[in-house]
């Protein structure tokens, strides 16, 4: 899939319409984190992921470097994070109860993806991009898909009426997780050729049928 130009509604502000209406400090923080992340794909974009400072990112973003800690604890965390989660987290549990997980799990995650690529692909291509060429970032993700699991376990359990903590519920949470990571990276490997919702597809399909 070729690279197209950035839309004006970023997916930072999609994001933000489809969170709860939020009080004004929260929106600060919520505008000031999208504003350090423009900033520093910009940068990227520019320079280099290793050539782009903390220090640079806080100046194009006018903030101070701290204040960059303080919303991203590492420089990776700006290019991996994001605030999807906890609205597809919500989306999935609105999903009807009788639907087979596999199935919810298939209908959030094409959603958040159809949304992305619709409002700002070229930050996708960027971020994926770069989890194939940096190998820092690589291992941050790891470390960030431990995190989304934790929270994907939660409502696993809810729908099957296991603990979070059950193995079984553990294995899946992160076979889908890890089958995602994947298929991005793979996606980034080929330059972004082929249809990234079907690739998505192939993979969950995978999931569910084994090879």
């Amino acid at each position: 899939m070729p690279a197209t130009a950035r839309t004006p509604k970023s997916l930072d502000a999609l994001a933000e319409d489809m969170q709860p209406q939020l009080g004004l400090r929260e929106r600060k923080k919520l505008k000031t984190r999208i504003a350090i992340r423009r900033a520093t794909y910009e940068l990227i974009a520019a320079q280099g992921y290793e050539a782009t400072t903390v220090e640079q990112i806080a100046e194009a973003a006018e903030v101070s470097p701290s204040t960059v800690f303080r919303y991203f604890p590492t420089k990776e965390d700006i290019v991996l994070t994001d605030e999807f989660d906890p609205v597809m987290i919500a989306e999935l549990r609105a999903r009807p109860a009788h639907e087979p997980v596999l199935e919810s799990l298939r209908h959030v995650v094409l959603l958040g993806l159809r949304l992305a690529l619709e409002h700002d692909p070229e930050e996708i291509f960027q971020r994926t991009r770069l989890l194939v060429e940096v190998p820092v970032l690589r291992a941050r993700m790891m470390q960030s898909i431990s995190v989304t699991s934790g929270m994907l376990c939660e409502v696993l359990a809810e729908r099957s009426g296991r603990a979070a903590a059950d193995l079984e519920v553990r294995a899946y949470s992160m076979a889908v997780l890890g089958a995602l990571h994947e298929t991005t990276v793979y996606w980034a490997e080929h330059e972004h050729r082929d249809d990234l919702v079907d690739l998505v597809n192939r993979a969950l399909d995978t999931v569910r049928d084994g090879i």
